[in-house]
């Protein structure tokens, strides 16, 4: 099982293999067709309070990574979900629409769900 991580933005592939966006808002100027979702979870990227107070900024990153986990920590159902896709899933690209490959919710998410499946 395999995590990856890959702007919205970038063409598909299918070495991609089953490709979630977690985002909360559709990032703009992508077309479902284009984006080739096979799942849009957007109950799993961080509540708008969190994502404002961020604001993409790089020195609050780290701040940011560990409020991000809490909500994880308290979004069970929903990381449930998507631990279960992981595991069954040969490889789960998570797509997001950041354009800092480094600071975004999605690193954050990739680190926390390699955590939790080892």
């Amino acid at each position: 099982m395999t995590i990856a991580l890959k702007r919205v933005y970038e063409a598909a592939e299918d070495a991609d293999g089953y490709r979630v966006l977690v985002d909360r808002l559709w990032p703009r100027g992508i077309s479902k067709v284009k984006a080739k979702l096979d799942l849009w979870l957007k109950e799993i990227g961080p509540s708008a309070e969190l994502r404002k107070w961020f604001g993409h900024d790089p020195a609050k990153f780290d701040e940011f990574a560990e409020k991000y986990r809490k909500e994880l920590n308290s979004n069970t159902e929903t990381v449930g979900k998507l631990v279960a896709i992981c595991r069954e899933q040969p490889k789960v690209t998570l797509l997001y629409g950041a354009k800092d490959p480094h600071n975004n919710q999605a690193v954050v998410l990739k680190d926390y769900l390699g955590k939790r499946l080892s």
